[in-house]
């Protein structure tokens, strides 16, 4: 059981990196700021996504596992924040 679940957080942990690299290809490589801004938050917050579920079994207990999904839930509200900003910022 215990090396199943260590192919699962290496199969997450791995996902949540290749979204990471490709927000940052397309933030690299898109032309205009709100389309890079798309790019990069949708890959973000997938890529955490899939870190926090590939770490949550190794947290010890219910309340690691509320730390780091509140973590993941504060990069999401923040993001789309700080998104906004940026967009509106450009026009």
């Amino acid at each position: 059981m215990s090396s199943l679940l260590h192919a699962f957080t290496i199969l997450a942990v791995s996902a949540g990196v290749v979204f990471f690299i490709a927000g940052t290809v397309g933030l690299v490589r898109f032309p205009d700021v709100p389309t890079r801004l798309h790019a990069l938050t949708k890959a973000d917050n997938v890529g955490l996504g899939l870190v926090v579920l590939g770490l949550l079994p190794y947290t010890g207990g219910l309340l690691g596992g509320l730390k780091l999904v509140s973590v993941w839930l504060l990069t999401l509200l923040s993001g789309a924040i700080v998104t906004q900003l940026i967009a509106r910022a450009v026009r």
